[in-house]
């Protein structure tokens, strides 16, 4: 096909986003490098006359040519692009989506990782980008712009909307030279792979580290940019959950207010219905409200809980102790009545009231015992003739009493009056 204007205009116009379509219409111009400059202006002007996605396929296609040519070393097209690259990069992100923005910006770095255009070129078209951007974000919406799909900032996020800007960039930079950093090591690191001799060698091992130098510092600019936005956003979530607490207290504050007004509307009604006067309804209305305005509601009352008592409440007092041991037995409870009977004196009357002593069992230990040696005095006292304090006693008179004796007393007692022990020694005697 013979080169012609419309033949160049029909080619861009079958151009799609597809790679077969970019490098087939590209490999055709090129094969028409002698009209490399009519090419570029025809280029140029369909970019000022398309759509956002053909100014995308456009780009996409001039970046195909220009590396080809620089790859083949063939210059036509780097010299017609010069002088229209940045005119032409401006018309295509200009009014363009977010999207396609990123994109083209994606193609502008690769360019300037891959040294396509001579820097003052290169650095021009990034400016160009950068005035863009500002002129942007400082345009203030139209009317409903917010409520139509603009792209203005809110407020709350506007100290966290310029770090996302920059880590928007850094991964925009940072992206294609991991890639081309990536592809090239696998091309060199490849077993197939031929290896050159040795200086082309180390000279493809020295651009090889150069371009994983880059893609590590893209990569570190990016981290930066992350690591600055996340520390955004951090103080942006804090300061919202402070707010969110104040806003919570206002909240409780104002539904309080909400019902102790809407208490008092129902008093004053039921005042109303009750056909009350207007003094009386006056003072319901001036009496205070049941919760202060931004009081916080009254506290419940502590009330007792109700336990039940204590076991030991049910125990009566003086109960039997539970330490005394069942072999233990208590003294005895009964009295013992001892009758003191002793003989009339002359002149008085036999008759006469027996004496008694009574003996508490109570008594302390070895009572029983001092007491019947002090009755056995008296006894021997009267037997020899000494009277006690009794007067009117006479000389041969005794007392006889009744008193108590062990068991061994009264076992010697039945062996002592049946005359067996007569005629026994002295001495066995004694030991019996």
């Amino acid at each position: 096909m013979a080169f012609t204007d419309d033949g160049v205009r029909a080619k861009l116009s079958s151009l799609n986003e597809t790679q077969d379509s970019i490098v087939t219409v590209s490999q055709w111009i090129m094969f028409h490098r002698r009209h490399a400059e009519r090419t570029a202006q025809i280029w140029l002007q369909r970019i000022k006359d398309s759509t956002q996605n053909k100014k995308l396929n456009l780009i996409y296609l001039a970046n195909e040519i220009v590396q080809q040519s620089k790859i083949r070393k063939k210059d036509e097209f780097l010299r017609a692009y010069d002088p229209i690259i940045v005119e032409a990069t401006g018309a295509a992100y200009k009014g363009s989506s977010a999207e396609v923005q990123h994109k083209i910006r994606r193609v502008v770095e690769v360019w300037r990782q891959r040294q396509v255009f001579k820097p003052p070129i290169q650095e021009e078209i990034e400016r160009q980008l950068e005035e863009f951007d500002r002129s942007r974000s400082s345009r203030k919406p139209a009317l409903g712009g917010s409520l139509l799909g603009g792209s203005s900032v809110p407020p709350e996020l506007s100290s966290v909307a310029p770090l996302a800007t920059t880590l928007q960039k850094a991964d925009v930079y940072a992206k294609p030279a991991i890639a081309t950093a990536n592809e090239e090591y696998a091309k060199l690191t490849s077993p197939n792979n031929t290896i050159p001799s040795p200086p082309m060698h180390a000279a493809s091992l020295a651009a090889l580290v150069k371009k994983l130098a880059t893609a590590e510092g893209a990569v570190t600019e990016s981290i930066k940019a992350r690591q600055s936005l996340i520390s955004g956003l951090e103080k942006l979530l804090e300061t919202n959950r402070s707010k969110l607490a104040s806003e919570e207290s206002q909240a409780a504050d104002l539904r309080s207010r909400k019902d102790a007004i809407e208490s008092r509307k129902r008093e004053v009604e039921d005042a109303i219905l009750q056909g009350l006067s207007s003094a009386e309804t006056a003072a319901i209305s001036a009496a205070p409200l049941p919760m202060a305005a931004g009081g916080a509601p009254p506290e419940r009352p502590n009330i007792e809980e109700l336990t039940p008592p204590p076991m030991e409440s049910f125990t009566p007092v003086g109960s039997p102790r539970s330490d005394i041991p069942d072999d233990v037995f208590q003294g005895r409870a009964s009295v013992t009545v001892v009758p003191d009977s002793v003989a009339a004196p002359p002149g008085h009357s036999t008759i006469s009231t027996p004496e008694t002593r009574v003996r508490e069992t109570n008594m302390h230990p070895g009572a029983d015992l001092l007491s019947s040696l002090t009755n056995s005095r008296q006894d021997d006292a009267t037997a020899n003739g000494n009277y006690g304090n009794r007067s009117g006693y006479v000389s041969g008179t005794y007392k006889k009493r009744k008193m108590s004796r062990s068991a061994a007393e009264e076992e010697f007692a039945a062996f002592a009056g049946d005359g067996d022990m007569d005629g026994i020694d002295a001495d066995v005697g004694g030991m019996i």
